[in-house]
């Protein structure tokens, strides 16, 4: 049963009822749709979701090749509980030739470029497929984040959706508790903002939610809510 929580006073916001309902609404203009997750902890709501409204709308898993171990064990996992339509999105350029001119893999050097080879050049002909991409943001985890919209433009004519945008952090855990959802088994060990491994850092108290990726460098995002929005 979809779940309308009582704490939502903001008219603004998406329940589980104008989500399915929108959805349905692109599949009646014929669109075609997708989604990515990076399988964390709070991205297990919008799958959840998803996986009652339509589990064969495509889930991308955007492979990099440096991500946990326990990130893809939870993917399988997932897949498996939820019936999911999985698929991976991987890097065209080699790990050998994404070295800077010392010989350093650019995770090291220079991550903006990494996280372009990795993340947002692979998805690029998937979106090239698409006609809306279901994007799980929330606008509540970063600078960048919340100046979106419910909708917004992204390369090859592609329709962002962004039916999580104003949800908060306290409503996903209470959706989690309400449908005993489980949880990254990092999370149990201090990761609460988990990407790939050379780039995540364990949780301080005085971080918010993401400041555990790219300790110490200006940057918080990976290039998809930067290069692939265009306002």
């Amino acid at each position: 049963m979809f779940l309308d929580y009582k704490i939502n006073t903001n008219p603004l916001r998406m329940n589980i009822d104008d989500i399915k309902k929108q959805i349905e609404k692109y599949k009646a203009e014929g669109k075609k749709m997708f989604t990515t997750s990076s399988f964390q902890s709070h991205s297990i709501v919008l799958l959840h979701i998803l996986s009652k409204i339509d589990n064969s709308i495509p889930v991308y898993f955007i492979n990099t090749g440096y991500h946990f171990p326990e990130t893809v064990a939870f993917k399988d996992l997932l897949a498996k509980e939820y019936g999911l339509n999985i698929k991976e999105a991987k890097p065209f350029v080699p790990k050998e030739m994404q070295k800077d001119s010392q010989g350093r893999l650019l995770f090291t050097s220079d991550p903006d470029y990494c996280c372009f080879l990795n993340k947002v050049q692979p998805l690029e002909p998937i979106l090239a497929e698409n006609d809306i991409w279901i994007n799980g943001v929330r606008a509540d985890q970063s600078a960048v984040r919340k100046t979106f919209k419910l909708e917004e433009k992204a390369p090859h004519g592609v329709i962002r959706f962004h039916p999580m945008l104003d949800w908060t952090n306290k409503m996903i855990h209470l959706y989690m508790k309400e449908h005993n959802l489980p949880r990254h088994p990092l999370e149990e060990k201090g990761y609460l903002s988990i990407g790939c491994e050379p780039c995540t850092r364990k949780f301080d108290l005085e971080w918010n939610e993401r400041e555990g990726r790219w300790f110490g460098l200006k940057k918080t995002e990976c290039g998809l809510n930067t290069d692939l929005v265009q306002k």
